[in-house]
């Protein structure tokens, strides 16, 4: 029977092949705008229906794999670790979508008993529905988690009964039914069910909270990483006190208004030929969300500096960038950061490290570590104090970043010879540092002192100037 099953979905399959070249193939202009919806509307059904087959199998799947006896388990035959990852290899999923088939089919699958007797499911009425094909994966997982999540404390009459409720509605086929419901509805109404079965054994909301707390850190998508999760109240309120320490200091960045007869340096001041003719400081054009991200980018990089976070490995929590040398050298090339598989531009390892020290591990073409070397590149806190006591903060001008927040970024880099020295220092905020090969900024070092040229956008005269804090000063012949 099961080989039957398999050859009357690979004619299902073939005969869907030649209704998907006729559709990528142009056939659907042809149609006026009802027969177009009545394609999509078809096309989903078919879905739905498909859908049925892998939850149906994966629930024996997984009760093939749960013997106590680890070398029976069919995933260990499969040399699989879990029933997720062997899904994945049979289906070529991504993992949110096997998760959500693993959970359907533990909802509506049929255990045996010991007696051999076929037991009820546990969501029969689902069961039904998915067996009809009236529900796809998606409608399935929006029943099942509100409702798994209510059963330790629901009871078994109730859970039946919602059960029933919400196979009806994702058929449509309860009396004076409305449409079928689509999956975000169903979960609304799952959420309500679990809320009203949930009623009398609910915890206190303090435990609640503490249960349901989570981080988590998702895939890897165009160079972002998706953050989701839930804070308590009070983690939540530490992370914005951090967000208002960093994004509203003291002095707005744009332009500052003084009286007349004096200047930003002071009263008598005259200012020096070559800022006399410096544009306005930029405004900040990051969206707040953003500021946040650079915000916490800047108190885990401190939180890692500070060395009062756990060890790792016997050593402190140190993010290693593995790139070619020659590339760190032309700046051009890429880079890997441990968990992920995508390539980063290289200038994210010049950025890491520049504010740390650097591990060389020199590889040979088959893989081999041929030599390892160690190169400190970071500023000791004797330089770190005298370069931001001389730049004030972030050295680009309309930053307002104070000292405290400040990463010290090699002019000219470390690996095309720069030394991790002061007259090769300059005070950056983490957003700038990052940004620095990008925005258009240019900061070099003349004298050991260093200058700022920023953007034609900014400054169309692109002149070299000073930047840093820009200091009350007394008269010419006090304190320079």
């Amino acid at each position: 029977m099961t080989r039957e099953i398999r050859a009357q979905l690979q004619g299902i399959g073939d005969a869907l092949q030649d209704v998907l070249a006729a559709a990528f193939d142009g056939e659907v202009r042809a149609t006026d705008d009802a027969a177009l919806l009545g394609i999509v509307s078809a096309a989903a059904d078919v879905i739905r229906r498909a859908e049925g087959v892998p939850i149906a199998t994966v629930g024996e799947v997984q009760a093939r794999s749960t013997s106590t006896v680890r070398d029976e388990r069919l995933t260990t035959q499969l040399g699989s670790r879990t029933v997720g990852e062997l899904i994945q290899r049979a289906t070529r999923f991504a993992a949110a979508r096997t998760g959500e088939i693993e959970r359907a089919a533990r909802a509506v699958h049929r255990p045996v008993a010991l007696t051999g007797e076929q037991l009820a499911a546990p969501f029969p009425a689902l069961r039904g529905a998915l067996r009809a094909g009236v529900v796809g994966v998606d409608a399935a997982a929006a029943i099942v988690g509100p409702l798994q999540a209510a059963a330790t404390r629901a009871s078994r009459a109730g859970l039946l009964a919602a059960d029933t409720e919400l196979a009806a509605a994702a058929g449509g086929d309860a009396p004076d039914a409305p449409p079928p419901a689509s999956a975000a509805e169903l979960r609304a109404f799952a959420q309500v069910w679990a809320a009203y079965l949930d009623q009398d054994g609910a915890e206190p909301r303090e435990a609640v909270a503490l249960r349901k707390r989570e981080l988590t850190l998702g895939r890897e998508h165009d160079g972002l990483v998706p953050v989701r999760g839930e804070l308590l109240v009070e983690v939540a309120a530490q992370l914005q006190r951090v967000f208002h320490s960093i994004l509203n200091p003291k002095n707005p960045p744009g332009v500052c208004f003084v009286p007349d007869g004096e200047s930003e340096g002071g009263v008598g001041d005259a200012a020096a030929p070559d800022e006399a003719d410096a544009p306005a400081p930029p405004s900040d054009v990051r969206t707040r969300a953003q500021k946040q991200h650079d915000a916490l980018a800047t108190a885990l990089n401190a939180a890692a500096a500070a060395g009062g976070l756990p060890d790792v490995g016997g050593a402190a929590p140190t993010l290693v960038v593995t790139a070619w040398e020659e590339d760190l050298g032309t700046g051009r090339g890429r880079a890997r950061i441990p968990g992920s598989d995508v390539p980063v531009p290289v200038g994210v390892a010049a950025h890491t490290g520049c504010v740390g020290n650097v591990q060389r591990v020199v590889l040979d073409r088959r893989g081999r570590i041929v030599s390892l070397s160690f190169a400190g590149r970071v500023f000791t806190a004797h330089q770190r104090r005298a370069i931001l006591a001389r730049d004030g903060g972030c050295f680009i001008p309309g930053c307002n970043a104070p000292p405290e927040w400040c990463e010290i970024h090699h002019v000219i880099d470390a690996a095309r010879g720069g030394p991790t020295h002061t007259d090769n220092g300059v005070a950056v905020c983490w957003h700038h540092h990052r940004t620095l090969e990008t925005s258009g900024w240019e900061i070099r070092m003349r004298d050991g002192v260093p200058e700022v040229r920023g953007p034609a956008w900014w400054d169309p005269a692109q002149r070299w100037r000073p930047g840093g804090r820009r200091r009350w000063r007394a008269p010419e012949d006090s304190w320079p």
